[in-house]
């Protein structure tokens, strides 16, 4: 189990040179096997993470009409790459649904006490209708960051697992947020899939972490995991920040949901599952030499005129962890 608390600081590692994962992925862990180890690991069955040096730059893009419906079917021709405002000619092009890891961060601080039959709603919608092959995780949170392991699996496929390990914890105590983003993406290290995401069940205050958001964005986005949230916020939350919520999302690529009826929190769960599923997914080799610790800006348009007024979604760009660089390290590292 791995526990991030408030009052303990965690340690942390030196990393050797990383570049990004070549592969054909939607989200590539930017973290190094040997950075962290865990006499557990053992238990996982399934590969360790491997990490190819490469130059590749890998990059999810989702193109809705102006109904918001996903366009499919545009060539490689019709998109356009730029980073840092210079066009990148495209390496790779995919348009496939692969089974994706997910982490279920679910707030059970006090302010949430009134919110769990939403939650429910929210959690019960997402797993019901997604791919058999997913593999899942949850992260309770209140006053600590708590990674469920349903059955004492790394992951499960199983909405039963899932709704077991996320229900059966009473809401109370602080919100640690980031702390819980932190442990979502420390386990995300063990993932058999690549495609990878985190999806936020929350009010989105946080008055209990260790880490802060420069951290957490830091981290995120070396890792290039996209993140997600249903924001579960009323008129009378004095301890909510949806703004938390919008902007984790924004800065990763995804999208925030702020649904206020159970036919809206279902809609919500279905968007993000579609979402996850309906992208376009292209590559580029940065002409220059990537500088680490720096934030790259990506920009992607697409020319499709047949196809009307469009809208396009990545991430805004993408960091590369260097040698020297330093990633946060939860209290525990065991899966």
């Amino acid at each position: 189990m791995t526990r991030i608390s408030p009052a303990l600081m965690p340690r942390r590692e030196r990393r050797s040179p990383l570049l990004l994962v070549a592969s054909i992925v939607l989200a590539v862990s930017g973290m190094s096997p040997s950075a962290f180890t865990s006499p557990g690991q053992s238990q996982i069955d399934q590969e360790k993470p491997i990490s190819v040096i490469s130059k590749l730059v890998v990059v999810p893009v989702s193109v809705t009409d102006t109904r918001g419906n996903f366009v499919p079917g545009l060539s490689r021709e019709a998109f356009r790459v730029y980073e840092n405002t210079r066009p990148q000619e495209i390496a790779l092009f995919e348009q496939e649904d692969t089974p994706a890891t997910v982490g279920l961060l679910v707030d059970h601080s006090g302010s949430m006490g009134s919110k769990m039959p939403d939650v429910a709603t929210a959690i019960s919608s997402f797993t019901h209708s997604s791919d058999p092959q997913d593999q899942m995780f949850v992260v309770n949170f209140g006053d600590e960051a708590t990674v469920e392991l349903p059955g004492g699996k790394p992951f499960t496929s199983s909405s039963t697992d899932i709704e077991k390990a996320i229900l059966g914890v009473s809401a109370q105590g602080r919100t640690a947020l980031y702390d819980a983003v932190a442990a979502g993406l420390n386990h995300l290290r063990f993932a058999h899939w690549q495609k990878r995401a985190l999806i936020i069940v929350s009010d989105g205050g946080d008055n209990a972490s260790w880490y802060k958001y420069p951290q957490i964005l830091e981290w995120a986005r070396k890792s290039q995991v996209v993140i997600y949230s249903i924001g579960l916020v009323d008129e009378r939350g004095e301890e909510e920040n949806p703004r938390i919520l919008d902007k984790l999302c924004q800065d990763t690529g995804g999208i925030a949901f702020f649904p206020r009826t159970g036919p809206a929190i279902m809609d919500s769960t279905a968007r993000i599952g579609r979402d996850l599923r309906e992208q376009y997914i292209l590559g580029f080799v940065p002409e220059e030499r990537v500088e680490t610790n720096t934030f790259h800006k990506i920009e992607v348009q697409v020319v499709a005129t047949q196809h009307g007024k469009l809208h396009v979604r990545t991430r805004p760009g993408y960091s590369v962890a260097g040698s020297g660089g330093t990633y946060p390290k939860p209290e525990g590292d065991t899966p």
